[in-house]
C-alpha cells in the first residue's frame, strides 16, 4: 500500500522543539519533492517546508525559516521536520505529501504560551 504516515506531534510550551516524521511505504521518495504542511483551525492549509531528495535542496515558508529544518533518511524512507524555538502561532495539524498528490493523515502540534 502506498502511504505517507506522520508522527511526532504533541503539546508543548512556547520555546520548546519537536520533530516530526513523515515515513513513507510502498514507494520511495527519492524520486520525489516532499512537503510539509499545516493546517490550523479556520485556516486555510499552507506549505511550510519542502526537500527535494534527489539534489538535497530545500525550501522554508518565511514564517519558519530559521527554526524548522527539514532532513531526510534515505534508508529509513522517512523525511523529518525539526522544529525549535516552537511559537503558539505554530499549533496546527501537520501533514507530509508527496509529488504533489499524496497526503499523511496529520499529526497534532499544540503550542502554549
Amino acid at each position: 500500500e502506498v502511504q505517507l504516515v506522520e508522527s511526532g506531534g504533541g503539546s508543548v510550551q512556547a520555546g520548546g522543539s519537536l520533530r516530526l516524521s513523515c515515513v513513507a511505504s510502498g514507494f520511495s521518495f527519492d524520486d520525489y519533492a516532499i512537503g510539509w504542511f499545516r493546517q490550523a483551525p479556520g485556516k486555510e492549509r499552507e506549505e511550510i517546508s519542502c526537500f527535494v531528495t534527489t539534489t538535497g535542496s530545500t525550501w522554508y515558508a518565511d514564517s519558519v525559516k530559521g527554526r524548522f529544518t527539514i532532513d531526510s533518511d534515505n534508508a529509513k524512507n522517512t523525511v523529518y521536520l525539526q522544529m525549535n524555538n516552537l511559537k503558539p502561532e505554530d499549533t496546527a495539524v501537520y501533514y507530509c505529501n508527496a509529488a504533489g498528490a499524496l497526503w499523511g493523515q496529520g499529526t497534532q502540534v499544540t503550542v502554549s504560551s
